[in-house]
């Protein structure tokens, strides 16, 4: 079996973790693995393909914040990224993220349909079915179910400073993406499936296969001896995490929920820029963006309590770190977020409602975590096992290719 996956990252970020992972699991089943990426990576068992160079992403980037076209540039290294494909004629072609500034969807789409072979598609976001952006949730837009125009998130990622052009997106985006026959989409939540029901690509098949947490880094310890060592004894610890503090990942609620500390309880923010951190309020503790694996799942064990106040999350890979570890969530009834959810793993509090945010969290440190812990893990283990969810695509892989 020979795969290549296409990715705009190689073992770098959530998606080219996921990439890399289900390239291993091909690689133990005795399967050629190739990951082509568009932007950074790290080292990988897969054989890596570049795609373009930097002036090509930057002559993207540059077309794209003008004239918001976003996936219609990177002509030359798209027609060399085919050639490389019918070269290496994989079995399999596997997408994942291909918006980043580094594809041409058109070529690409081009040929996938006259390819001939299984392709799949890993929807991580919303991009692929609207005219511009990748979370219309912050916005409460639905104008992707018709036809997109006058985009209201035009000036977040992607970000376009001067035109919007999400109506011209849209209709192109409908027609070439419906091109390939043989393809199937994976979505990364039950929430995003239906979204995807209810779009211009409601004709594919679609299946939704959890992302995976690492259950083996991500587990329980004692938290005790972690809040000594980290100075935080005596403390009940509020924990959010992100790769980016926004608006929209629910940097303001935070802000609130800090007014509403008492003495022995601290805020603590991973993933603030040096910027964020200075403007902190008392009782927020801020941490910059970590790469160490180790180190985040010490602070999930350290929390009482993780919080999660994202409007717009496709799966909530943080809360499922955190489930892992034996800490429980609470998280608002936005997208994918309550799907993560049940009883004995945390409380689900309607969005933007900062009262019911704080009440649910002191619910949870008047029971203590001990109670939580058993059922948290139990629930990781059941639903995002990162093994069990590799073997799921090993397994569409196999069903595919028999047909």
């Amino acid at each position: 079996m020979k795969i290549i996956q296409i990715n705009s990252t190689i073992n770098a970020g959530s998606t080219g973790k996921i990439a890399e992972g289900i390239g291993d699991r091909t690689i133990q089943y005795g399967g050629i693995s190739y990951i082509a990426y568009g932007r950074s990576a790290n080292p990988s068992s897969s054989h890596p393909i570049k795609i373009g160079n930097i002036w090509d992403k930057a002559y993207h980037l540059i077309n794209a914040r003008i004239f918001d076209t976003t996936g219609f540039h990177s002509k030359t290294a798209t027609k060399r990224l085919i050639n490389q494909i019918k070269s290496i004629n994989p079995d399999i072609i596997h997408l994942h993220n291909i918006h980043g500034y580094y594809l041409n969807i058109a070529f690409l789409f081009s040929f996938l349909k006259d390819w001939g072979k299984p392709v799949i598609w890993t929807l991580h976001d919303c991009w692929a079915f609207t005219g511009h952006c990748c979370h219309y949730q912050r916005a409460n837009c639905i104008k992707w179910k018709t036809g997109c125009h006058h985009c209201p998130l035009t000036r977040l990622y992607p970000q376009s400073i001067l035109f919007d052009n999400s109506r011209s997106n849209f209709k192109r985006k409908k027609e070439i993406f419906n091109l390939p026959e043989n393809i199937r989409l994976v979505t990364v939540s039950k929430w995003l499936e239906s979204q995807v029901e209810e779009s211009f690509l409601k004709s594919k098949k679609i299946q939704t296969i959890y992302n995976g947490v690492n259950l083996s880094v991500f587990k329980p310890l004692d938290q005790t001896s972690l809040k000594e060592k980290n100075g935080f004894a005596g403390k009940k610890i509020i924990l959010g995490v992100a790769n980016v503090w926004s608006e929209g990942k629910g940097l303001k609620a935070f802000l609130d929920l800090s007014k509403l500390l008492s003495i022995d309880q601290v805020i603590i923010l991973i993933g603030l820029s040096k910027k964020q951190i200075q403007g902190l309020p008392k009782g927020i503790v801020g941490i910059s963006r970590t790469n160490n694996v180790s180190q985040l799942a010490e602070y999930y064990n350290m929390a009482d309590v993780f919080v999660n106040p994202s409007i717009a999350e496709t799966f909530g890979m943080v809360t499922a770190e955190a489930m892992a570890c034996g800490t429980p969530s609470v998280v608002y009834n936005s997208t994918a977020m309550p799907e993560l959810i049940e009883d004995g793993v945390g409380f689900i509090v309607p969005t933007n409602d900062i009262k019911g945010l704080n009440n649910s969290i002191n619910k949870i440190l008047v029971l203590g975590k001990e109670q939580f812990i058993s059922s948290c893990r139990s629930r990781a283990i059941s639903l995002f096992d990162m093994e069990k969810q590799f073997e799921q695509y090993i397994t569409l892989y196999k069903s595919l290719l028999i047909k």
